[in-house]
């Protein structure tokens, strides 16, 4: 890996931050498929790091939380049938936390569903506020709780509760049923009801399966390591964050949050791993 050029890691990191698989980043930049997960695996780690350590002190006022499912290896019901699957395979939960007006993705978590996960989540969201903001989620149990604990009563909290109706294609259709309304439901502080949603969050869930090979679905395309999906996510928050400038924003999330002053070039997130 060391014999790779600066340029031809770029290239490979462009290729995996635009929707590619592995091996058809293999394939075109005609590097083999264990220089790509080891670029992927070190790009990840230094990405993860680095966000860890500089989204501090955000100046976030209203936040939106959401979840995103994915799969590693196989899915939930499948793993016990499935041929020696690892730990970590089945479901693959991923919470994401953006912020609607600077759209810096703030804090997220690979894992599980519960409430174990929701309080790790939230408890990294917290810590990484510069000041009191407005909270919304959708109406999933261990919010409220999860909030309670990370926030305490420096919060204005509120949940976006869906209303589906019922699908005239029954349980053949694939995706969810019809949403035919929504109401607001205040937990916590008093949130403004004019910014209660969830939009934000749920357009960055798009952007990760368009973004990320490995959660598109109905396909042949998702993880087979957890550690990998991991480092995956890690580095589209990197790249969504410094190196993308948002359309709406006209600069990176990351510039609009007064993280940096410049656009990240693939060279310059491909090198943190070498520091």
């Amino acid at each position: 890996m060391n014999k790779l050029p600066l340029t031809k890691r770029a290239q490979i990191l462009g290729m995996l931050v635009e929707g590619n698989s592995l091996r058809a980043t293999s394939r075109m930049a005609d590097v083999s498929i264990n220089t790509v997960t080891k670029l992927l695996v070190d790009m990840g780690c230094a990405a993860a790091e680095y966000q860890y350590k500089t989204l501090r002190n955000l100046p976030c006022k209203r936040v939106q939380v959401d979840e995103i499912w994915a799969f590693c290896y196989a899915k939930k019901k499948n793993v016990e049938t499935a041929k020696a699957a690892p730990e970590g395979a089945g479901d693959v939960w991923t919470w994401t936390a953006i912020c609607a007006d600077t759209k810096i993705a703030a804090s997220w978590l690979v894992g599980s569903r519960d409430a174990d996960a929701a309080c790790d989540f939230m408890t990294d969201l917290a810590s990484r506020m510069a000041d009191r903001i407005q909270l919304t989620s959708d109406a999933y149990q261990p919010y409220p709780g999860a909030v309670d604990a990370a926030f305490g009563s420096k919060v204005d909290y509120a949940q976006l509760i869906k209303i589906y109706g019922n699908s005239a294609e029954g349980q053949k259709r694939y995706s969810p049923a019809e949403c035919v309304g929504c109401k607001s439901r205040p937990v916590k502080g008093n949130p403004d009801k004019a910014h209660v949603s969830t939009s934000f969050a749920e357009r960055q869930n798009l952007t990760m399966r368009m973004s990320m090979r490995r959660f598109t679905r109905l396909t042949n395309a998702f993880s087979k390591k957890i550690e990998n999906h991991a480092h995956a996510v890690a580095l589209h928050f990197m790249y969504y964050n410094f190196g993308r400038i948002h359309k709406t924003l006209r600069v990176t999330p990351a510039m609009q949050a007064g993280i940096t002053d410049h656009v990240w070039s693939l060279e310059q997130i491909v090198g943190l791993s070498c520091n």
